[in-house]
């Protein structure tokens, strides 16, 4: 029998609560999974993050591996998942930066006058209208941030903010689009 031992006896010493075993196996995957993650990602540094995370996920979750023997797959398959999570956040946040710098680009034009008659419409609104419409459409909060902000009623507030929108655009007469 050879002095090294298999990624089974490891898994045990591991959840036994030996840490050098942990890092024993660590040692063993991490260029490989490195490597995957390198090519899935197609960025150095992404690739390392998602590998640390990949064996902090498995320390933690270690005592749910059902087969010792199929360690090597197991740590694939949490570094895969870590992999299609950076890139759906990825894909948000690139949607979140477009949205932003449209918006951006559309009002980079001064609009005083437009700015004054929103401002004026804005103070025909009661005071939980005006609120709800300020963090809701003006500010982006999600109507549940805003309730919780305003102290109302989730519903109460999405109504705030439909009616008050509804009596921005008639007092303001613009298209309701």
């Amino acid at each position: 029998m050879s002095g090294t031992p298999t990624d089974a006896a490891l898994v045990a010493a591991a959840r036994s609560g030996s840490d050098r075993a942990f890092a024993r196996l660590v040692d063993r995957h991490q260029q490989a999974v490195r490597s995957f993650l390198r090519r899935v990602c197609g960025h150095e540094a992404d690739a390392d993050d998602l590998a640390q995370e990949t064996f902090l996920a498995a320390w933690t979750s270690l005592r749910t591996l059902k087969t010792a023997a199929h360690l090597k797959t197991w740590l694939f398959s949490i570094a895969w998942r870590k992999a299609k999570g950076m890139a759906r956040s990825a894909s948000r946040s690139r949607k979140r930066d477009t949205a932003w710098s449209e918006l951006q680009d559309n009002t980079a034009e001064p609009q005083p006058e437009m700015n004054i008659a929103l401002s004026q419409a804005m103070g025909q609104l009661n005071g939980d209208q005006r609120a709800a419409v300020a963090l809701c459409l003006a500010g982006g909060w999600s109507h549940g941030d805003a309730a919780g902000v305003l102290d109302l009623p989730l519903g109460t507030v999405k109504s705030h903010v439909s009616r008050g929108r509804a009596r921005l655009v008639e007092i303001l007469g613009v298209d309701d689009d």
